[in-house]
């Protein structure tokens, strides 16, 4: 099992940044991606942004140039970095962490969210 705490979320102007950290621990194999995803209400979960062990990431048109996603393996940490903030990003933000255990067995965890509100 993996747990996952997020922190970092809270209210910003728009045009402000916010920094969001994600804590693993547990039985955490170094196959792994790590990502964030949001939902903002009456919308579905999307993803965000992900990084994998070896540093490869992802992100969703819509943050690009704005977000970046980094870990620090040592600490199992993962941080999204999120600047020049929209209110339309305004959303639960979700840590998330797709394991690979002995190369086959693959899990998914997630963690409790972390809520980011920007006003206008």
């Amino acid at each position: 099992q993996v747990q996952l705490v997020e922190s970092g979320g809270g209210l910003v102007q728009a045009g402000g940044s916010l920094r969001l950290s994600c804590a693993a621990s547990g039985t955490m194999s170094t196959d792994n991606v790590m990502g964030w995803f949001r939902q903002a209400p009456g919308k579905q979960r999307e993803p965000v942004a992900t990084i994998s062990s070896g540093g490869s990431t992802t992100y969703v048109d819509s943050v690009k140039g704005r977000f970046t996603i980094s870990r620090d393996n040592a600490k199992n940490t993962v941080y999204l970095q999120m600047n020049s903030l929209k209110p339309e990003d305004t959303a639960v933000y979700y840590c998330n962490a797709d394991v690979t255990y002995h190369g086959t067995i693959r899990a998914n965890f997630w963690g409790q969210g972390t809520q980011v509100t920007v006003s206008s």
